[in-house]
Order: structure tokens, then C-alpha cells, then sequence
């Protein structure tokens, strides 16, 4: 009879009791909430001592004992002033291990650990040329201070900042990264803003699949300068999943999509570890007041010569 009486608001009730659930209740979600690092001896792509994704034990221990004067970072042509064991480095204790396994790349796929650049794009990022110093514009964006690689996706490993804050509330959640204070704000209640404007870190929108928090971010700044150790453009979409595996780990994984760089999507997965300590200002402003040395010491010696006195008959 109530429901006679109620017949509208009875069909309301039923409709919400037999609609599907829309996400995952909070209680399901991952905590995200703390400072975590994702400081390692692996690094974006696969060195050349290694074939494989995964090592033994034993090649893992060999190959870590010879970077581990350095804390986990490999020298460079032309370090003749010693700076990588001069400097503070802060790579970690070791190459990764994600479930269960040693790894030697964060890239997963392609197989050999590579980001799968065109022979076009190869030849528009100039790969195999000399770098060039003496150009301001020619220098990396994390160079310059434009951005950091805590701050734009995906999430970077680097050799001296590995820490990010991350904040996580109903609404957004929010990834402020050691290196140059950045934030990125990932919206989790709006649809992508088509009318925002393209940024560094790009436009990122996430949402709950289960444990796993899912996020995909486009509307970059189009930039063909190294973004740490990749590069992509204003056409990339990034997309990122992060789940709390155990109360010390987050596992990340990733694929970038850019079909005006790549030949193929490629992907990623990391490991990042709950921190040992709080996390300090590291300051860089845009410009970077090193840069007058670098463009200065890369014109040294590319200057016109004067020419020679001419000798003077009597």
C-alpha cells in the first residue's frame, strides 16, 4: 500500500538498489598518502651489460658493486673533473626489485628496453650528433628549470631527487615532487577542461578502478627537448596506475602513447618505497643560474680568432 501511495519514489529506490555501483567505495581505494621514493640503481632504459629484463641474483650483485662507489650512478664521457663522485648522489641501494624479480629497465615493452623512437623522429631530435651546450633553447627542459621529473608524467627516477609527497583526498590527489617543489594535480571528480591551457606537466584526470588509481594525462606544451631521458610531444597521452602493494610499496606502472614519436605505445613499471625522512625544498627557478657557465664553457674555443699581426717592412 506505501509503495501504492509511493509509487514514484518506491521506483527511485528500486533503481538505485539494482543500478551498478558507480566506483569503488573509499574503503576499497589504495592509501597513497605519504613520502615515497622510487630511488634506484635501474633507470629508464637498459644498459648495454645487460640482454634481459630480469637478472639473477649473482648479476645483480656484480653489476651493483661497480656503481656503488658512486651510489648507483654511471659515469659519462668527459666527467675529467670527477664530478660524479664529487657530487651528492641518491640512487638508492641497489637495481630494482618488483615482484620478486630484479630489473634492469623501468620499460617493459619494447623487449629490448628502449623507448622505440622513428628513423623520423631520430633525425629530428638530431640522435647520434654531438650535444649542443651553446644554445639556450637547445638545453633540457629539467635543465632549465622548466620542469621537474618528479612533476610531469611518468613519475622519473633521477640521480639525486627521488622524492614525492603524495596527497590524497576525495576529490584530487596531488603529487608535489622533491625536485623544484613542483605539484601536479590530478582531478578526480571533473571531466578534462578543453578549454585549459597546455602545460609541461600536461592535463591529468584520474579515477578509481578497484585498488588501483588510474590517470591519464594529455594537453602537453609541444617540446621536442629531452624530458629525462625521453622525449614527446603536444600529441603524447601518458597513462598511469597506482596500487599500494604492501604497507612499504606502490607499484607504477605506465605507457606513453605518441604516434608522432614513436613507433609503438611503449610501457613502464616501478616500484616506489615509503621514505626514510621528510621531504626538504630543493629550489631551481626557471633559467637555472648555472646556465651562463654551460653556454659560456660550450663557446670556449669556438670564438672567431683575431687575426695574426702583419709584420711591417721598414
Amino acid at each position: 500500500m506505501a509503495c501504492l501511495a509511493l509509487g514514484h519514489v518506491c521506483a527511485l529506490v528500486g533503481q538505485a538498489q539494482s543500478r551498478p555501483r558507480q566506483g569503488p567505495r573509499p574503503q576499497e581505494r589504495s592509501d597513497l598518502n605519504g613520502v615515497w621514493t622510487n630511488a634506484s640503481y635501474t633507470q629508464l632504459q637498459r644498459p648495454a651489460a645487460f640482454k634481459t629484463l630480469v637478472i639473477s641474483e649473482a648479476a645483480a650483485k656484480a653489476y651493483e658493486a661497480t656503481l656503488a662507489p658512486t651510489h648507483g650512478v654511471r659515469s659519462f664521457p668527459g666527467d675529467t673533473l670527477g664530478q660524479i663522485a664529487s657530487e651528492f648522489n641518491d640512487s638508492g641501494e641497489g637495481l630494482a626489485r618488483i615482484h620478486g624479480q630484479i630489473r634492469t629497465s623501468w620499460i617493459v615493452d619494447p623487449e629490448d628496453g628502449h623507448v622505440p623512437y622513428t628513423a623520423d623522429a631520430k633525425k629530428r631530435l638530431r640522435f647520434g650528433e654531438p650535444d649542443l651546450y651553446d644554445n639556450p633553447e637547445d638545453l633540457d627542459d629539467s635543465l632549465r628549470c622548466r620542469y621537474a621529473n618528479g612533476s610531469a608524467p611518468p613519475q622519473m627516477s633521477s640521480m639525486d631527487t627521488n622524492l614525492v609527497q603524495i596527497v590524497q583526498t576525495k576529490d584530487y590527489v596531488v603529487l608535489s615532487s622533491e625536485k623544484n617543489h613542483d605539484v601536479r594535480i590530478i582531478t578526480l571528480r571533473a571531466p578534462r577542461d578543453p578549454l585549459r591551457p597546455a602545460s609541461w606537466s600536461g592535463d591529468s584526470v584520474g579515477h578509481w578502478e578497484g585498488k588501483t588509481l588510474v590517470v591519464e594525462t594529455k594537453n602537453f606544451r609541444d617540446s621536442l627537448i629531452d624530458r629525462f631521458f625521453f622525449v614527446y610531444s603536444k600529441a603524447a597521452t601518458i597513462e598511469e596506475r597506482f596500487t599500494r602493494i604492501s604497507p612499504r610499496e606502490i607499484f607504477y606502472a605506465f605507457k606513453v602513447t605518441d604516434p608522432s614519436l614513436y613507433s609503438q605505445p611503449w610501457r613502464g613499471e616501478m616500484i616506489f618505497n615509503t621514505a626514510r625522512g621528510l621531504m626538504y625544498e630543493f629550489a631551481c627557478h626557471e633559467g637555472n643560474y648555472s646556465l651562463p657557465s654551460i653556454l659560456r664553457a660550450a663557446r670556449q674555443g669556438r670564438q672567431n680568432q683575431p687575426p695574426a699581426p702583419q709584420a711591417t717592412g721598414k
